[in-house]
């Protein structure tokens, strides 16, 4: 073997060099997202003055002070505090309206410049993508954990006051999440915000609130009136492949499975069974829980709405009165 052959550049390897293609899509979606999320110190009213509430994290919606975080993170009456950027602003907000049962809630801070998140769209998501999760875990401001996608369409169960529903195609991820990243932003390689944390169900599992349809609708209904009217009709489900001959006929390849359905229901006195595949809701195809999520917004409260079904090799239509969901 020559000399020249075994001969090694002297020269170090650059920064940028030394990062691999993993590191280098970490680190860039991290200085395009990190000035867009808060750190939240919440406070409560007490008989000593405002004391501490909670601690969590935030995502700029607008230049114009309209942040989005996590409902359980600033839930509770009278709730205010301060919110901190990691260019070391530290600014007051106000909790525009919540809705327990997506977990999202829109604040508004005292101020007019702040860096927006571009917002994603979690339906393109695919298990095993790489995701960056940017909050505060424990105060520490603008950490960053970075993982894959480890499954779609789970259901978070959310409560708010004896109103018990599932929130719908939840994200689960490996990226680490800790006390106070809740209310921080689930972000992909681009740097799009597609979901926001939410909980901690055990070591090494995250979930997140997907950015969808039916989120921008509740985002934009919190932004607009502080609250939000929906209807229900009582059933939690999945989406299933159909049958093949089911598939020839409706030229789809999958349905809603209902996988339960609450007592005292529109569901239940319309007939609606565990193991139905709804084919169509209000004649528009469905084959994932956001599908029928999407058409349960105010218009619908007390409104017939036709359902065509699948039950076993029987093809059903039934018809359904949506109720306003009550908290």
């Amino acid at each position: 073997m020559s000399t020249t052959t075994m001969e090694r550049d002297p020269t170090p390897p650059t920064e940028e060099q030394a990062l691999d293609a993993y590191s280098r899509i970490v680190v860039g979606v991290a200085e395009r997202v990190s000035g867009s999320i808060g750190s939240l110190r919440v406070m409560r009213r007490g008989r000593g003055g405002r004391v501490p509430a909670g601690a969590g994290s935030a995502v700029a919606l607008t230049p114009d002070g309209f942040m989005l975080t996590s409902a359980h993170v600033v839930s509770g009456p009278g709730r205010t505090g301060r919110v901190a950027f990691v260019d070391g602003r530290e600014l007051g907000f106000e909790v525009v309206g919540l809705d327990r049962l997506s977990d999202l809630a829109v604040l508004r801070v005292d101020g007019d410049d702040l860096t927006p998140a571009d917002l994603g769209e979690a339906e393109r998501l695919r298990v095993g993508q790489l995701v960056v999760a940017i909050g505060n875990p424990n105060g520490f401001a603008g950490s960053v954990t970075a993982g894959v996608i480890s499954a779609l369409g789970r259901s978070l169960p959310a409560r708010s006051g004896r109103t018990m529903r599932y929130i719908d195609n939840v994200i689960q991820t490996d990226a680490a999440l800790n006390p106070g990243n809740s209310g921080g932003g689930l972000v992909d390689s681009v740097g799009r915000v597609v979901g926001i944390n939410t909980a901690v169900a055990g070591v090494g599992l995250g979930l997140a609130v997907p950015i969808n349809a039916a989120t921008r609708q509740i985002i934009g209904a919190l932004m607009r009136d502080g609250r939000v009217r929906r209807a229900y009709i009582g059933i939690a489900g999945g989406p299933r492949p159909l049958p093949p001959q089911a598939r020839i006929r409706v030229g789809r390849a999958a349905a809603l499975e209902v996988v339960e359905v609450a007592d005292g229901s529109p569901a239940q006195r319309a007939g609606l069974r565990p193991e139905d595949l709804i084919i169509e809701l209000g004649d528009r195809p469905v084959e994932r829980a956001d599908d029928v999520q999407r058409l349960m917004n105010e218009a619908a409260i007390n409104r017939p709405l036709s359902v065509r079904l699948l039950r076993g090799d029987r093809w059903l239509d039934l018809e359904i009165y949506p109720q306003e969901l009550m908290e």
